[in-house]
């Protein structure tokens, strides 16, 4: 119908805005709401900080996998028993009586050590699949990915709870096969690259120790309430709370870690990471650097393939530590599961509180010592002026910035500050060694104990010196370039697992032969006199020269189809930055 003088300005049913239905203010209104929240949402993100929103993500994912840490050896020993009960006749003694047998503890020994034997082996799968995962979709959604996965398994762990005696026992062993797509190893990985890529790079040493520190305290807190809870509440409990608590971090990592696109891990562009060379990428690292001299020659470094050298062999002299002191203790002072109980909580609570409130007091310290004493030794990024920092210190492609929250997103985007003038990254791989040092005397020390409380005075000195594996962590981002930087807390991380996976072998080997002896403290020494070892070896690890250039080829597998990429780092010699001052003036 035609308009005119008559038709009415708002059509009916138009609401006060004049552009909708009646409903139309309504939806203004919601959407409005809506907004608000938003934004007060992401206020409220920004005053809690980036960090403490890692560092919490870090303690919920592992309090969630270790709420069933204790009650899984518990339900495989019920399920023994079961099992054997099936062959036997049914027992007719006091209930308590029934599971006491020594076919039934020989047989739990016997799948347990399946059990876990499988775990170590898919989680080494484990960290192969989440580097390449990160590639192809960034680490954000690859950590949802390592939290919902495992949150399966444990939905399927019940199942085996339920189905109870052998079947169960075959149902738990099959579950360990998802963990080569999500488990315990991957998602501390990714949360280590997320710290690599958003922390400031003067913070991350820091900040990867408290990261320790928090996982470390989740896991006390999900080994005594996993246990507690499967006291009270039955032993189906603690498996069903774990699932709970991993759908809840699920949807915490999404609300509050930031968006990393896989390009801007990559400088500017997405790797084309193709085939098994892709998939072993972090194996690369490994291999000696090409730098270019001062003068314009080339040369290999072997900075980062020492580094990792050094870390293995730490591992192996430090990481059997807490289950050393464990058995010295119960078969020296004859230490009751109680008392082994109390003395591992001392241990992971004294380690976590050195972790989040003194190692990074060392570091800030000890970095702002360093460059007083060591004037002329400053670290490659500690040389560069202001206007030469690396890109990674400023965003430079819009996928550097952090994801919005919503349609209009009240976000500040996370930024990389540059490093103060008085700190030094040179001193974290000072730090490494000595903290090595430090280790291995205080595991000595542990050798001549003669009294009980001497070994819980050990346990109480043994976390001092746990400061290795986050100070490797933030040397080995600084010896590589950012593109390089998943992959080089990917190799180390592979490192530090064949570690663990060797020296339980080889010290378990050890205690065993000077425990026929009758000389178990004799095993104290040779951690020591491994760690010393594992100190010369990182005196051979350096960053490269100052006035160098680090060659770093981004996309190796392009190579021959005219598609590669080298990457230069600069690192400026004191007469270029003089040079520069001069013109500014």
């Amino acid at each position: 119908m035609a308009a005119d003088e008559n038709t009415p300005l708002l059509a009916e049913g138009a609401g006060a805005n004049g552009t909708g239905s009646g409903t139309g203010g309504i939806n203004d209104v919601d959407q409005t709401e809506a907004q608000n929240t938003k934004r007060i949402f992401s206020r409220i993100l920004e005053a809690i900080g980036i960090e403490n929103r890692i560092l919490l993500a870090g303690f919920l994912i592992t309090l969630s996998f270790s709420f069933t840490q204790v009650p899984i050896f518990y339900v495989f020993y019920l399920m023994e028993c079961d099992d054997y009960y099936t062959r036997h006749p049914p027992f007719s003694g006091p209930v308590a009586e029934r599971c006491n047998h020594k076919e039934i503890a020989a047989g739990t020994a016997e799948d347990f050590a399946l059990l876990a034997m499988s775990t170590t082996f898919c989680g080494t799968l484990n960290l192969f699949v989440t580097g390449w995962v990160i590639k192809k979709v960034g680490p954000r959604l690859t950590l949802i990915l390592q939290t919902f996965i495992p949150a399966i398994r444990v939905a399927t762990q019940i199942l085996g709870v339920l189905a109870g005696g052998r079947a169960g026992i075959i149902i738990f062993q099959c579950t360990q096969f998802i963990t080569i797509i999500g488990g315990p190893v991957g998602y501390i990985l990714v949360i280590n690259i997320i710290v690599g890529e958003v922390v400031t790079p003067a913070r991350r040493t820091a900040v990867f120790g408290m990261l320790q520190g928090c996982l470390m305290l989740g896991q006390g807190v999900g080994y005594l309430t996993g246990g507690m809870i499967g006291d009270k509440w039955g032993i189906r409990r603690p498996f069903e709370v774990a699932f709970c608590s991993f759908l809840i971090s699920v949807v915490y990592a999404q609300l509050t870690l930031p968006y990393i696109s896989p390009e801007s891990m990559s400088g500017g562009q997405k790797p084309q990471v193709k085939g098994i060379a892709g998939f072993f990428a972090p194996l690369k690292v490994l291999s000696p650097q090409i730098i270019r001299l001062r003068s314009g020659m080339t040369r290999k470094h072997y900075g980062v393939l020492f580094l990792c050298l050094g870390v293995f062999i730490g591992v192996l002299a430090t990481d059997y530590a807490p289950l050393l002191i464990q058995l010295y203790a119960t078969t020296v002072f004859h230490f009751n599961q109680g008392n082994n109980g109390f003395l591992m909580s001392e241990f992971a609570l004294m380690r976590a509180m050195f972790l989040l409130f003194g190692f990074p007091r060392i570091i800030g310290g000890g970095r702002k010592w360093y460059l007083r004493r060591y004037p002329n030794q400053t670290s490659n990024r500690a040389n560069k002026p202001l206007g030469e920092q690396e890109a990674e210190d400023y965003p430079t492609h819009p996928e550097q910035l952090e994801a919005p929250m919503g349609t209009q997103a009240e976000e500040e985007p996370i930024i990389s500050k540059v490093v103060e003038k008085n700190e030094d990254t040179q001193f974290d791989l000072f730090f490494l060694r000595w903290s090595l040092i430090v280790d291995g005397a205080l595991t000595m020390c542990a050798a001549f104990a003669t009294e009980k409380w001497h070994i819980y005075l050990a346990a109480f000195a043994l976390p001092l010196g746990s400061g290795t594996a986050p100070a490797a962590k933030g040397v080995i981002t600084e010896m590589c370039s950012s593109s390089q930087r998943a992959d080089a807390l990917n190799a180390l991380t592979l490192v530090e697992n064949i570690g663990r996976l060797a020296t339980q072998g080889l010290f378990g080997f050890v205690f065993a032969a000077f425990a026929t002896l009758g000389k178990p403290h004799l095993t104290f020494f040779c951690n020591a006199a491994i760690a010393l070892l594992a100190v010369g070896v990182l005196l051979f690890s350096s960053f490269p020269p100052d006035g160098s250039k680090l060659l770093d080829k981004l996309h190796d597998n392009q190579e021959g189809d005219g598609n590669s990429t080298e990457h230069q780092t600069l690192i400026p010699d004191d007469r270029e930055i003089r040079q520069r001052q001069e013109e500014d003036l």
